[in-house]
């Protein structure tokens, strides 16, 4: 019997380079919960980086040849999902200024730009998904991340999402909104900055009581937890589509099961 998937919304994976490189179970649990909304899923091999080091470090010549090649690479999708805020707002919201005096490449970064979503915020506001007999045992709180927050407005749909996970209780975090300090090169270029602005953020988390810390960004949830396993804090971080997929086991990210 063949299946009839003419319904079901085509989504292109884009799983980020920390996520394969350092965290694959995220890529894994992002492909469950969007097969799990009703998506058919694939993941082009073609993918690379979204170029955004190369963007934040000035280089547009090679910023625009990597976004050339993921444009190809997704193009043919309904939606383009990324488990990422800050890769997903490199190829939402600053595309465009790479192809500004090139009409040809300009129509087609906008119409990839206009289907790319973050993917909290696509199961949430695209596939309107309702979280069902998922159990995480613990108190969380949940970390902003800053490209997700401000180019992308994502939000509530990550506290929405986590509301039906059954054992899970949330603890607001103090200045949730404010930069943990990795800021991709920033933390790079100003490592003495960074590591103030983190120190700040791991003291805010361990004042909520939580055991767990949550966020919507890999590169974010590193530099936090790496610091809060500096500090010797017992505090699990995993990123949100690990608990809502059900797949949050073990000691998290950076941590060591003993």
């Amino acid at each position: 019997m063949t299946m009839d998937h003419s319904d079901k919304p085509r989504v292109g994976l884009f799983v980020t380079c920390l996520v394969d490189a350092m965290r694959p179970n995220i890529g894994f649990a992002s492909l469950k919960l969007l097969e799990q909304a009703g998506c058919i899923v694939e993941v082009p091999q073609a993918q690379t980086c979204c170029g955004q080091p190369a963007y934040n470090s000035g280089d547009d010549a090679t910023t625009k040849a990597i976004a050339q090649q993921l444009i190809e690479a997704f193009e043919s999708y309904d939606y383009v999902v990324v488990p990422s805020g800050s890769c997903a707002s490199m190829i939402r919201t600053h595309y465009g200024a790479l192809f500004v005096d090139d009409p040809v490449w300009a129509a087609r970064q906008q119409a990839l730009s206009a289907k790319t979503w973050e993917i909290l915020s696509f199961l949430s506001d695209v596939m309107a998904m309702q979280i069902e007999q998922v159990r995480y045992q613990g108190t969380a709180t949940y970390h902003d991340s800053c490209s997700g927050l401000r180019d992308l407005g994502v939000h509530d749909q990550p506290r929405q999402l986590l509301e039906n996970v059954e054992g899970l209780s949330m603890k607001p975090l103090k200045d949730d909104d404010v930069c943990c300090g990795f800021g991709g090169t920033f933390c790079v270029k100003y490592p003495d900055i960074s590591n103030a602005i983190v120190s700040e953020k791991t003291d805010a988390i361990a004042n909520t009581g939580a055991d767990t810390l949550l966020a919507g960004d890999l590169g974010c949830l590193m530099n936090m937890a790496g610091k809060l396993s500096r500090e010797g804090r017992d505090i699990k971080a995993f990123h949100t589509v690990e608990v809502l997929a059900g797949m949050a086991d073990g000691a998290g990210i950076i941590g060591s099961d003993k």
